[in-house]
């Protein structure tokens, strides 16, 4: 039997680590397709960041229904759109589909800067 107090610490143990963006050549995130509209917006914030010093960023959108990854990057789209400092930025998608043996969808999304 584990003491109470023990099992308090077990419930709230999580794992951290930390790493340099600059030890990354192409950051990667993700975000769920449950997730509300303010993920996206900090999302879209967090990759124009990223953007300031980076060419290239990778985005997985996922969800459990096929719709949901194409409907959160056509958001995820038109927040980033609205900011003034955005030019020259090539939206590409990568794979996509459905994980085997579950009920996710995803879809792969490539912001990238042009090439000066």
């Amino acid at each position: 039997m584990t003491p109470p107090t023990v099992q308090a610490t077990l419930r709230a143990m999580r794992l951290e680590y930390t790493f340099s963006i600059d030890d990354v050549i192409v950051p990667r995130f993700a975000v769920e397709a449950v997730e509300g509209i303010g993920k996206l917006f900090t999302l879209a914030t967090l990759v124009l960041n990223v953007m300031a010093s980076k060419q290239r960023v990778e985005i997985v959108f996922h969800g459990l229904n096929p719709d949901d990854p194409g409907r959160k990057i056509d958001a995820f789209r038109e927040i980033f759109g609205t900011s003034e400092g955005v030019h020259g930025i090539q939206f590409t998608p990568g794979r996509g589909g459905k994980i085997g043996g579950s009920s996710s969808y995803y879809q792969w999304l490539a912001v990238e800067r042009a090439r000066q």
